[in-house]
């Protein structure tokens, strides 16, 4: 069974990385996990949204989760969960509106030349 554990560490990595890439998004709505016990052996990460009849019925605006699972993200170098980060990042598009962008945005080339920036930058 999978359990999930609120990860205050990657909030500040995510934090550092969007200050840096100049991503604007409201992270106050971007809370990030920590799962264990995933049976997924290729998944690294996963970008969560609240959907949009959840927002309606609950009355708030969208929420996302960047969860990344503990046995494969962890046993990669810091370069390549940075990498990861970015990647899951992308996925939530500059409205914040509950959707997603799609891997025909978020793709390696994009995360590398994301990645290259983040690395040189300076605040």
């Amino acid at each position: 069974m999978i359990k999930y554990f609120p990860s205050p560490a990657i909030k500040v990595r995510i934090e550092e990385i969007a200050a840096k890439l100049g991503i604007k998004h409201d992270l106050s709505r971007v809370a990030c996990v920590e799962s264990k016990g995933s049976a997924s052996r290729r998944t690294l990460a996963r970008c969560h949204a609240l959907p949009r009849i959840m927002q309606a019925a609950l009355g708030v605006k969208a929420h996302y989760v960047i969860e990344v699972i503990s046995e494969q993200f962890f046993s990669l170098s810091r370069e390549e969960q940075d990498k990861t980060l970015i990647h899951e990042l992308m996925h939530i598009p500059k409205a914040f509106g509950g959707g997603f962008r799609h891997h025909d945005y978020v793709c390696r080339k994009n995360v590398e030349s994301l990645y290259k920036s983040y690395a040189s930058a300076v605040i």
